[in-house]
């Protein structure tokens, strides 16, 4: 199956999942995972319609995306996975979110470089819920710190959540890590009105339809649209 067809059939099961959830149609971004693919295969994406786009890795993502905007200014970039400070000069410029906002620090960096330049950036706090490699906030309270920080930073703009589930085939497990997350950012918009948390981004190929019944509003698919990573 070509690209295309792949994006047909994962927005009918996204829509098909939103509605065994009682939730509107439309009510779920699809963010595709890009990683290891070449820009031929973004660019297939975009001709099918295709707006926003998921890299993992800022040495991949800053070539790809210099040529894909270039051809293609409308689409949106997200940086998914782990940041490393001394990359965030190199993405700000190119990402219209970073979905992988994990330590109190990383934020601090996001801060001054937009500052700096006064590029807005849209960010996601990611929350670990699975096992202890992966990245992420562990304590609330450290995340509360972050989020009592964005005041200092006003080119930097809360839209939610992030995570991982835990790699598991039990059902209930993921389920569980998506519903605490739910549950977190409900808590999140009571403790900070003032702030943005409309976005809970979480679930992948092998779990995106748990993930949209337990709440999520965007998932990160890859190999279900592009195929096995090169």
């Amino acid at each position: 199956m070509s690209i295309r067809d792949n994006l047909e059939l994962i927005h009918e099961e996204i829509a098909r999942a939103e509605a065994l959830a009682g939730r509107p149609a439309g009510s779920v971004t699809l963010v595709a995972v890009s990683k290891f693919h070449p820009v031929s295969s973004v660019l297939e994406a975009v001709k099918a319609g295709q707006t926003v786009f998921g890299e993992n890795r800022v040495q991949e993502a800053v070539p790809k995306f210099q040529e894909v905007l270039s051809n293609s200014p409308e689409i949106s970039l997200h940086l998914i996975g782990s940041l490393q400070r001394n990359k965030v000069r190199q993405i700000v410029p190119l990402a219209a979110c970073i979905e992988s906002v994990d330590r109190i620090e990383l934020l601090r960096e996001i801060g001054k470089h937009t500052t700096a330049s006064g590029k807005h950036m849209s960010i996601l706090f990611e929350i670990r819920t699975g096992e202890e490699s992966k990245s992420g906030y562990t304590s609330e309270d450290d995340l509360f710190r972050s989020l009592d920080l964005l005041c200092e930073y006003p080119f930097v703009h809360c839209r939610g959540l992030m995570t991982l589930a835990p790699q598991t085939d039990n059902e209930s497990t993921i389920a569980g890590s998506f519903s605490y997350m739910r549950r977190l950012g409900e808590a999140c918009s009571v403790r900070y009105p003032e702030l943005d948390f409309s976005v809970l981004s979480m679930g992948m190929s092998s779990d995106y339809k748990i993930a949209i019944r337990e709440g999520s509003t965007e998932v990160r698919i890859g190999t279900a649209i592009f195929g096995e990573r090169r």
